[in-house]
C-alpha cells in the first residue's frame, strides 16, 4: 500500500499522508513520497493551492520510532534529518502556492514542524499537538526551533519544547500558531474550501508575499525589506492578473485571476 495519496480537485492538490495504523509515522517511504509528491505539485503550474493532511484520525506523529530503533541498532541514523525533513519542510514553506494545513488527531513532534511550514492551518476539535524530542532525549528538526518561536514567542517555545507539554487546539490558536478551529467532520471540506479561495486568487502575488514574509521573519533589515519589496512589485506590475484586476476595479466588477 502507497504511503501518501495525491488528489486534485481542479487547481487544488491535497497531499494525504496515508498509513492510518502507523497514525501517519513518517517512515522512509513516507518521507521519501512526501518530498517527492510537493516536489511535484510545486513545480505544477495547474496547481495552485495545496491542501497537506493525514486524514480524519492523525495528522502525524512524526518519525516512525519503529524504523528508527532499528536503524539505530545499525549505527548513527539521522542522514533523514538533511535527506528528508530539511528538503520537505523547505518545499512547503517556499513553494509559490499557498499550502493549507488540515489537522486532525496527533501532530506531534515532526508532525507539528510539517504543520507549521505551511502557509494556513486549520485545526479539528480532536487535534492533539506537541513537540515530543525531549521526551526520546532528542531536540528539534523539521524547522520547529524557528517557526515555534516565530509563533508562540521564545519563552512559551522553551516550555513547550523543554518540557515536551502538550496543548489543544484552542490553546494553540490563542499562543498564535494561526488558523482556527473547526469540527472534525467539516475540517477537510473546509480546508478544501480555503484552498479553493486561494487557487481562484492572484497567486503570483501570493508567491512573491510568502517571500517578502518569511525574509522579514527571519530578520532582515528594513533597508533591505525596502528594496525587496519595490522589486516584488515591479516584477507583479508586468503581470496579467495586475492590470486585469485594476481594469476589473474600476468598472465595478470582480477581477479574474490566472497566476501570471
Amino acid at each position: 500500500m502507497h504511503p501518501l495519496r495525491l488528489e486534485r480537485d481542479g487547481a487544488v492538490a491535497t497531499v494525504v499522508l496515508d498509513r492510518p495504523a502507523q497514525r501517519n509515522a513518517l517512515d522512509l517511504a513516507l518521507k521519501v513520497a512526501l518530498r517527492e509528491t510537493l516536489g511535484e505539485v510545486a513545480a505544477d503550474e495547474g496547481v495552485r493551492a495545496v491542501v497537506l493532511t493525514g486524514g480524519p484520525e492523525a495528522f502525524c506523529v512524526g518519525q516512525d520510532l519503529a524504523e528508527h530503533a532499528a536503524a539505530l541498532a545499525e549505527g548513527p541514523a539521522f542522514d533523514t534529518v538533511t535527506e528528508h525533513y530539511n528538503p520537505v519542510v523547505t518545499a512547503l514553506a517556499t513553494m509559490p502556492k499557498p499550502v493549507v494545513a488540515a489537522v486532525a488527531g496527533p501532530c506531534v513532534g515532526a508532525g507539528l514542524g510539517l504543520a507549521l511550514a505551511c502557509d494556513l492551518r486549520l485545526w479539528s476539535t480532536t487535534a492533539r499537538l506537541g513537540t515530543a524530542f525531549s521526551g526520546i532525549g532528542l531536540t528539534c528538526d523539521s524547522g520547529l526551533s524557528t517557526t515555534l518561536v516565530r509563533a508562540v514567542g521564545e519563552q512559551r517555545a522553551r516550555e513547550l519544547v523543554l518540557l515536551a507539554q502538550p496543548f489543544g487546539p484552542d490553546e494553540a490558536v490563542a499562543w498564535g500558531l494561526g488558523g482556527r478551529v473547526v469540527e472534525p467532520d467539516a475540517l477537510l471540506e473546509e480546508a478544501t474550501a480555503l484552498a479553493r479561495r486561494l487557487a481562484a486568487g492572484p497567486t503570483a502575488a501570493y508567491a512573491e508575499s510568502k517571500r517578502l514574509l518569511a525574509d522579514a521573519a527571519a530578520g532582515r533589515p528594513l533597508a533591505e525589506t525596502l528594496a525587496a519589496e519595490a522589486a516584488a512589485q515591479v516584477r507583479l506590475g508586468a503581470t496579467t492578473d495586475h492590470a486585469g484586476a485594476v481594469a476589473s476595479f474600476l468598472a465595478k466588477r470582480r477581477p479574474t485571476f490566472e497566476g501570471r
